[in-house]
C-alpha cells in the first residue's frame, strides 16, 4: 500500500464515523433535586482536593467505568487547566508509567481504583495507608468524596447514555447536550 493510498483510506474512514447514540433520558430535567445534590457534592469535594489530582481521579475512575461522557469532560477540563496530553494518555496505564506522576498522585490513583472497583471486596489497607501518608485527614476525606462523586456521575452518565463530545470547559458540569 502506498502512502497516498494510506492517507486516502485514513481520510475515508474518518469521514464515515458512526452516528451518535441517543441519550435515554435527562437526569437534570427528570430528577432535578438529585442532580442538584450531585452538583453541591461536586463543589464541596473539589474544595479540598488539589485541582490536578481532582482531574486525574475523575479521569481514571471514568476510564475504569467506561464512561465516555465523563472521560471527555474531565480530559478537556484537565487540558484547559494546563495538564499535559502525555500524562492524560498515560493515566490508563499508570502502573507502567509511574514516572509521569508524583507519589501523592499515584496514591490518589491507587485509592481511586480501589474505591471504584469494590467488587474485590474492600479497599486494601496498604492502599488506604499510602493515601493517608500523602494526604492529611481533611484532604483524604475530600479525596474520598471526589472519588465517590465521580463514580456516581459515571453511573448516571453510562445508564442514561449521555453523549460525549459536546462538552466545553467552563460550562455547567455534567450537563447533557440540549
Amino acid at each position: 500500500m502506498t502512502n497516498t493510498t494510506q492517507a486516502t483510506d485514513t481520510a475515508h474512514t474518518h469521514d464515515e464515523r458512526l452516528p451518535e447514540h441517543t441519550p435515554r433520558l435527562n437526569m437534570a430535567e427528570l430528577a432535578p433535586e438529585a442532580y442538584k445534590a450531585m452538583i453541591r457534592l461536586a463543589a464541596a469535594a473539589k474544595k479540598g482536593v488539589d485541582p490536578v489530582i481532582y482531574e486525574l481521579v475523575q479521569i481514571r475512575a471514568s476510564q475504569i467505568n467506561h464512561c465516555a461522557f465523563c472521560i471527555d469532560m474531565h480530559t478537556k477540563d484537565a487540558l484547559a487547566a494546563g495538564e499535559s496530553v502525555e500524562r492524560i494518555v498515560q493515566l490508563s496505564a499508570w502502573e507502567e508509567s509511574k514516572h509521569f506522576y508524583t507519589a501523592k498522585e499515584i496514591a490518589a490513583i491507587e485509592l481511586t481504583e480501589a474505591v471504584t472497583v469494590l467488587t474485590d471486596g474492600f479497599v486494601p489497607d496498604d492502599v488506604y495507608e499510602r493515601a493517608a501518608r500523602h494526604f492529611d485527614d481533611k484532604e483524604l476525606a475530600h479525596l474520598i468524596a471526589a472519588i465517590t462523586l465521580i463514580n456516581g456521575w459515571n453511573r448516571f452518565a453510562v445508564t442514561t447514555r449521555m453523549v460525549p463530545g459536546h462538552y466545553t470547559p467552563g460550562t455547567t458540569a455534567h450537563r447533557p447536550a440540549d
